[in-house]
């Protein structure tokens, strides 16, 4: 006899095949909302892997990482997430939108961490998404009579991230080399990671920066010495997204009559380090385009800094350049560490209930965060922008220049929660809305009229990859 928690009837409801598998193998069951709260050692998460001798669902706790090297030394196979497209089309005979983790759906083997019978229920993905199906483990055990029982994740509490210890980060940037190449311990981090140098026109738009007197024509030359600069400039202003009256004649048009000066030079200066490093050519499965989401959260960041009181309102054009480059971190990461990168990526398709900072702590030792602020700070960049990419994941951090990192954390965050952007949706602490002065109503309002914009910034993120 099935069991179903007490619900208003327009409750969602779990998906009807999955309703009929458990009555047929006559399982209780409640049906609860996906909140929070619920503990990470009794979800279960499910993934399908595959390989050239088939397919594999895999079933572990949220309290650990899945390690594909572990899996590797177990089963002699190199395991890595079925495509997309195959997913969709299996989960779609059933109407089901996520992965249940139920091994009787799957015609696959089923391989699982035996300390998910640790716990005395847990908390499965119905197929519908928002509704979880809880089952007492007696009941969950008797679903896994073909399966087989081994330890391959990582509990997430073996993993120390450096969340709050900034002076360590060129140690620990300068360890995770050491560990992955043949280099001599004594050389140093400059040397060992082989940096491009900060390109020109960056150095020469960085002076103007600081430079209380410069001018509209003093950016204006800058820009005109770069031909793509200054096409991407003038293209830009003339975007859909700024809807300026009349033609966009000149870069200086674009500066004076639509983008302004301060705009333009962190415009320029992302531009011209987005040139520095080429987009990797591995990236996760499901991964929204690096510089779509660096121009959507550039575009939701711009209005949040609009909505912060006046006199707590840090520098507009700094936090655009700040969720420009948040992520510049994972284009370092694909520089620094090229035959890791592709591991990397491997272990977030299999992993997407974590950060990626799990996943790169436990296998290089440090994170994007902390290797993409080193370089800010490597090729003098404001301390801002600095702090902006390395505590960008702490929501309570109320250190130097605390509005930049906190900006980018609730940007990101919004951002996820509707679908863009890679990494677990979350709830966003009230305190994080409270240091910026900014209502929840506002913040959301912010990013609902940059998502009405999409086209117009996809427009403008195509102009700094053409090909992504």
């Amino acid at each position: 006899m099935t069991e179903l928690a007490l619900a208003p009837e327009t409750a969602p409801r779990p998906p009807a095949v999955i309703l009929q598998l458990l009555e047929k193998l006559g399982l209780p069951y409640q049906v609860c909302r996906d909140i929070p709260s619920l503990a990470v050692a009794q979800r279960l998460q499910a993934v399908l892997l595959d390989d050239a001798v088939g397919a594999l669902l895999v079933l572990y706790p949220q309290s650990q990482l899945l390690d594909l090297n572990r899996l590797t030394e177990l089963t002699g196979r190199q395991l890595t997430a079925v495509k997309p497209e195959r997913l969709e089309r299996m989960l779609g005979k059933h109407n089901l939108k996520v992965l249940p983790g139920l091994p009787p759906l799957t015609s696959s083997p089923c391989l699982y961490d035996e300390r998910l019978l640790d716990v005395p229920s847990l908390y499965i993905e119905s197929g519908q998404p928002g509704v979880l199906l809880e089952l007492a483990i007696d009941a969950f055990k008797s679903l896994l009579s073909k399966a087989s029982a081994a330890r391959f994740g990582e509990p997430l509490s073996n993993i120390r991230l450096n969340l709050d210890r900034p002076d360590d980060d060129r140690a620990e940037i300068t360890l995770a080399v050491q560990a992955f190449t043949a280099r001599r311990i004594q050389q140093r981090l400059e040397e060992t990671i082989e940096i491009p140098p900060l390109p020109e026109t960056a150095q020469k738009i960085i002076k103007l920066r600081v430079d209380p007197e410069a001018t509209v024509d003093d950016i204006t030359g800058v820009v005109e010495t770069d031909p793509a600069l200054a096409a991407q400039v003038v293209s830009w202003a003339a975007s859909p997204y700024y809807a300026a009256p009349g033609k966009i004649r000149s870069v200086e048009d674009a500066i004076v009559r639509v983008l302004g000066f301060d705009l333009v030079i962190n415009l320029a200066l992302g531009l011209a380090l987005g040139k520095t490093l080429s987009l990797p050519k591995d990236q996760p499965q499901h991964a929204t385009p690096y510089w779509q989401q660096a121009i959507y959260s550039a575009a939701v960041i711009e209005g949040l800094t609009r909505a912060i009181p006046r006199a707590q309102r840090p520098e507009a054009g700094l936090t655009y350049l700040a969720g420009l480059l948040h992520n510049f971190g994972y284009l370092v990461l694909a520089h620094v560490f090229p035959p890791h990168f592709s591991l990397i990526c491997r272990h977030l398709e299999v992993n997407p209930h974590l950060s990626h900072s799990y996943i790169e702590q436990h296998l290089l030792g440090i994170s994007r965060e902390q290797i993409g602020a080193w370089l800010m700070r490597y090729w003098d960049m404001p301390e801002e922008l600095a702090s902006a990419l390395r505590f960008q994941h702490d929501p309570e951090y109320t250190g130097p220049h605390a509005t930049y990192p906190n900006l980018v954390c609730l940007s990101v965050s919004l951002l996820r929660n509707r679908g863009i952007g890679a990494g677990p949706q979350s709830e966003i602490p009230q305190s994080l809305f409270d240091n910026l002065g900014i209502s929840r109503e506002k913040a959301e309002d912010a990013v609902s009229k940059v998502l009405a914009a999409e086209v117009a910034l996809r427009e403008l993120a195509a102009q700094f990859h053409p090909a992504n």
